[in-house]
């Protein structure tokens, strides 16, 4: 039970997960373009340098790798990887301070830190999958895009079986055939969960 109606615990996690090519950051920069005044993007803490005209608390919170690593040891992030020789993670405390705000946080993320998220968050984690009509028009949207080498391409297609399989682990599955559609279906989803978390 929340402890009043103005507590930032009456705030939670929209969590979007799925395949490269399934349209998730399509249906969410949509999502956060109509909803600004009740839904914000995370922003993840990395230990790798800016790139560009990257800026701190803006793409990234940037720490030093012997800083991140102490993080992990004082379980400071509610979910945290290693990828290329890098670390990612979403610090507990950037979450709290958006609910503080009084946003919801979506986080655009993959199927093992959206494990993570529901373990840390139970009560407060709706969980969304973004799965292709088929495996056939994943791979048919990826070599689309003409951005992708043939290794990338049969990468990103094993790593799509691999988070295919996991999908049932999902509050809500959304089938993304028809975009228009499925935006709809994802927003009227995330607001009736907004709406339920407020109210509580």
């Amino acid at each position: 039970m929340y402890k009043n109606s103005e507590s930032y615990e009456k705030r939670g996690l929209i969590v979007v997960s799925a395949p490269s090519g399934a349209g998730k950051s399509t249906l969410c920069t949509r999502l956060l373009k109509e909803l600004p005044e009740r839904l914000s993007l995370s922003i993840s803490s990395t230990s790798r340098a800016p790139r560009g005209a990257e800026k701190e608390g803006q793409e990234y919170f940037f720490i030093s790798p012997e800083l991140f690593l102490n993080k992990i040891k004082q379980n400071e992030f509610a979910e945290w990887a290693q990828v290329h020789g890098n670390y990612y993670g979403t610090q507990k405390k950037t979450l709290e301070t958006f609910w503080k705000n009084k946003k919801n946080v979506l986080l655009d993320i993959d199927v093992q830190g959206a494990d993570s998220l529901r373990k840390v968050y139970p009560e407060r984690c709706f969980s969304i999958f973004i799965a292709p009509p088929s495996i056939e028009v994943l791979e048919q949207r990826l070599r689309g895009r003409g951005t992708e080498s043939e290794e990338s391409i049969q990468k990103r297609m094993k790593n799509a079986g691999a988070e295919l399989a996991r999908q049932n682990e999902f509050d809500l599955i959304l089938v993304n055939d028809v975009l228009e559609s499925t935006y709809f279906n994802l927003r009227e989803a995330v607001i009736k969960k907004m709406d339920e978390w407020e109210r509580a």
